[in-house]
């Protein structure tokens, strides 16, 4: 007896810590997608009850997801003020075009050498991203999208998951590109459509040449001053 109500205990701790575990993660995954809708040069101050609210949780996990996202450095949480959500500066900006620059280069040669796409992957991609151009929001998931099937396609799981450390922040430095400059969704699609191409083609050259041109232009639309 003593055995199966221990047993019985148990098993109902780890449910409510596996549920209470469910819930924090919620709020971690609403609150890391509002974050990336604030253009990359505001900054702004939201409150726990704000989190609460918008994700429909309670203040235990919420404070949880908060800790969680401080420790990433997507926000700083100060006592009797709010959580601050920082501007993404100029220098972190260019850091992270360089660590773009550098896993998508290694991909497109590794997928563009390799043959690892069928020919109409990256094609239906640029469609899709095409069939969003009035949504800003659904207008980069897809951008994102794009890049990250070249670097899952070219097969190194530890670049994989580095570059979807990146994927927070290049959310918000692309809505803020094409918030800024108008034509950028158009650009956009002609420079996935050029490094499709050189991929495609299994063209090395062509194919770094298309990834150089896709991110200065996006430092360009972000205003990135040297």
């Amino acid at each position: 007896m003593a055995d199966s109500m221990l047993g019985g205990q148990l098993t109902s701790g780890f449910g409510a810590g596996s549920r209470r575990e469910s819930t924090a993660l919620e709020g971690y995954r609403w609150l890391k997608q509002h974050i990336g809708t604030i253009p990359r040069d505001v900054g702004v101050i939201i409150s726990e009850a704000d989190v609460i609210e918008g994700a429909g949780i309670g203040r235990t996990p919420a404070r949880e997801a908060l800790q969680r996202l401080e420790v990433e450095g997507h926000l700083q949480i100060i006592p009797r003020k709010g959580i601050y959500i920082a501007p993404i500066s100029d220098a972190e900006v260019k850091y992270l075009i360089d660590s773009r620059r550098a896993v998508e280069r290694w991909s497109g040669e590794e997928v563009a050498v390799r043959k690892l796409f069928d020919d109409g992957v990256l094609a239906r991609l640029i469609e899709q991203q095409e069939s969003v151009v009035a949504d800003a929001g659904s207008f980069i998931e897809s951008d994102r999208a794009f890049h990250e099937a070249i670097v899952t396609a070219a097969g190194n799981p530890i670049l994989s998951t580095f570059y979807e450390q990146l994927r927070d922040r290049q959310v918000r430095l692309g809505l803020t590109a094409i918030l800024h400059e108008s034509g950028r969704t158009s650009a956009v699609l002609a420079e996935h459509r050029a490094i499709a191409g050189a991929i495609r083609g299994g063209d090395v050259s062509a194919t770094h040449a298309a990834i150089n041109q896709h991110l200065d232009s996006t430092l360009s639309a972000l205003h990135w001053r040297p």
